[in-house]
């Protein structure tokens, strides 16, 4: 699901990383706000607010809300600048590097909090919002811009559009297609909806509080791993066959 890209990716694909991610984000989004009363899985809020405060001639109060929008964008570009960096190396899974990034980043803030206070909430805003533009960066880059895990304002607009065409046929005849991005937005919002009440179980209930993020971090982990195993095994099967066909046709020759 991380790996393949372009004409050879599938809705299968899509509906893989989409669960995997959307319910990460879910989990960070949640375990941000109840842990610092902040959003730290989309900008939209905070640019509002950013935009209030400097049109009150708030600047410094401003300049935190520009830090959280600059962090995400630079999650972004970082993002994708290793991506593009690396596209030459056709042995290394590029995406492999921003997700390890984010899920260390997850991993330091919950281990941090445990042997010290944290007291900056400003800081660990930046560097939630820093891995969620990352996550997002780099999905989009996967799947050619159709899956976005993060922010669910465009999904829901998508989604209400989507289905209003169905009600079209004759204006809209790719039915199949139509069916196959409504379900994919569905499973963004139903994956990201349950990651949300994972992370405040694990928080709340369960007391995890910061730690909660380890369990996306392993997740995370845990996908690229199956990911490249499975990509590993595929690639064996293929040379086995390979051989096996090759000597059956110079045994044929023979």
């Amino acid at each position: 699901m991380f790996r393949h890209q372009g004409k050879s990716r599938t809705l299968k694909h899509n509906l893989q990383i989409a669960t995997v991610l959307s319910f990460v984000a879910g989990i960070v989004n949640v375990t941000g706000f109840l842990s610092i009363k902040q959003l730290t899985t989309n900008v939209t809020g905070h640019f509002a607010l950013f935009i209030y405060d400097v049109a009150n001639f708030d600047f410094w109060r401003g300049t935190i809300y520009f830090l959280y929008i600059f962090s995400f964008l630079f999650g972004s570009f970082l993002s994708s600048y290793l991506i593009e960096k690396f596209r030459a190396n056709k042995k290394l899974n590029v995406f492999v590097l921003p997700t390890t990034i984010e899920c260390l980043v997850l991993i330091s803030i919950a281990l941090t909090s445990n042997v010290m206070k944290l007291e900056s909430f400003d800081t660990i805003a930046c560097l939630l919002l820093f891995a969620m533009g990352l996550q997002n960066s780099y999905v989009t880059k996967i799947s050619n811009a159709i899956v976005r895990t993060t922010h669910l304002t465009g999904l829901f607009t998508d989604l209400g559009i989507e289905i209003s065409q169905l009600f079209f046929p004759k204006l809209h005849p790719n039915r199949g297609k139509l069916k196959s991005n409504i379900q994919l937005r569905i499973y963004i919002i139903l994956f990201f909806f349950a990651g949300g009440l994972v992370g405040g179980f694990l928080y709340s209930k369960m007391d995890f509080k910061l730690n909660t993020l380890i369990v996306g971090a392993v997740i995370l982990l845990a996908s690229l791993f199956y990911d490249d195993i499975r990509y590993r095994l595929i690639k064996a099967r293929r040379k086995y066959t390979q051989k096996k066909t090759a000597k059956h046709k110079h045994a044929f020759r023979r």
